[in-house]
């Protein structure tokens, strides 16, 4: 934003006095309103120096800088500090006359969510803005050898506090990688994984990998990305699902991940997760992913029968179950699919699940096998043709009754 010497000197005018005037309190209002963790102002200032960072106003903002009235690293009551209010909203000349002054932390946290400004930056897609903490000279303090006594401390001395560490987590265990990756920003994503020092593999509370955000989400680039990585492993199975990004992919209906992932030789396309025990067979086929449900079933180290761990059902079974026709069709292709085996948990066979849920066609393709019995009871006594009943699914019932019908006859 270009300003005139006039424009300039009002608003110099106006910041000077910008800490305790009733126009912070407003601003601060109208950016935090509603917030919890939000305090007052007066708690811990919204200065002038925060507002023009938050605004981006970077000719005002060096000036305010050379006045040296203002510590730059102090948080306000949203526990922001002003470099972090300029890479989150993507003010990359405020963030560069921050960054000139010797005595700014680039790699301070905010009080409340963890995140550095980079981690800001990069989860809101700002890659300029990325660029520029990436772009740092700067010594890990790890990496120092013992003679030099508190490596951190001393290293922050000498090179004032320079060092961005682009794995640092927040509160949420997300790096700047796991925050660019779920909101698909390839580019900050690609910048990231040129550095050395990132860790691919680095994981968030769930226990997701930047992998398998990027199959959750559906983005390809990046997916791509991070399997040219040699250090990336495409297996590792997050902590509250056990899903692989495979699984991911395929529960989601990531068709062109899933065809990726298949082409890595280390991944396992038949792999269950720990969790339900369902293959990503399984799951494509009880969402109706009918694209990943062929290109599963063109491997020949795709079991199609295998069952689930908690009800024991097949991938015929779930489809039927979920009325996805599309998939039963594809899986009744296969010779070697049995498609009347009845799960363990309610003993109802793919035909059950059909017709208690009202999967006319299915009932239909299911009933033109021979190998399919119309009449198989389910643990509780109860046949296809009681199900559909119960359930008021007419066109099911006629079905069922012609067929035991034509068996009598």
């Amino acid at each position: 934003m270009d300003l005139s010497d006039r424009a300039k000197t009002f608003a110099l005018q106006l910041l000077d006095q910008f800490d305790g005037h009733i126009s912070a309190k407003y601003l601060w209002q109208s950016i935090n309103g509603g917030l919890p963790w939000c305090r007052h102002p007066g708690d811990e200032p919204f200065s002038a120096l925060h507002c023009i960072s938050y605004l981006g106003i970077a000719e005002v903002a060096g000036i305010l800088i050379m006045m040296n009235r203002w510590d730059v690293s102090q948080k306000d009551g949203a526990g922001m500090t002003p470099l972090i209010w300029a890479a989150r909203h993507g003010h990359g000349e405020v963030v560069k006359l921050l960054l000139r002054n010797r005595h700014i932390q680039p790699d301070q946290q905010d009080s409340n969510s963890g995140r550095t400004a980079l981690s800001w930056a990069a989860g809101t897609g700002y890659e300029g803005v990325a660029r520029l903490f990436l772009g740092l000279r700067f010594v890990n303090p790890g990496s120092i050898g013992r003679e030099w006594g508190k490596a951190a401390r001393v290293v922050n001395d000498l090179f004032g506090g320079r060092y961005v560490n682009p794995n640092s987590t927040c509160n949420y265990g997300r790096t700047p990688l796991l925050c660019a990756t779920p909101n698909g920003y390839e580019g900050i994503v690609k910048l990231l994984l040129g550095r050395k020092d990132v860790n691919p593999n680095s994981t968030c509370h769930s226990g997701q990998t930047p992998l398998s955000l990027a199959a959750e989400k559906g983005h390809k680039g990046i997916a791509k990305l991070l399997l040219c990585r040699k250090d990336v492993n495409p297996n590792i199975p997050d902590k509250k699902y056990c899903q692989t990004p495979l699984s991911w992919a395929t529960g989601n209906g990531q068709e062109g991940i899933v065809k990726l992932l298949l082409g890595q030789e280390d991944v396992n396309p038949d792999t269950p997760d720990p969790t339900y025990g369902r293959t990503p067979l399984s799951w494509a086929a009880g969402n109706g992913q009918e694209g990943i449900v062929k290109l599963l079933l063109e491997r020949k180290d795709v079991n199609p029968d295998t069952p689930d761990r908690v009800c024991g059902q097949t991938p015929l079974a779930w489809a039927a179950r979920n009325c996805h026709e599309g998939s039963v069709k594809l899986l009744l292709e296969r010779k070697d699919v049995n498609p009347d085996i009845p799960d363990t948990r309610y003993g109802q066979t793919p035909l059950s699940w059909a017709a208690e849920n009202g999967g006319e066609e299915i009932v239909k393709l299911l009933l033109g096998r021979k190998d399919v019995n119309p009449n198989s009871s389910s643990k509780y006594g109860q046949i296809p043709l009681t199900l559909a009943a119960r359930n008021r699914h007419h066109r099911v019932v006629e079905l069922l009754q012609t067929q035991r019908s034509q068996q009598i006859q």
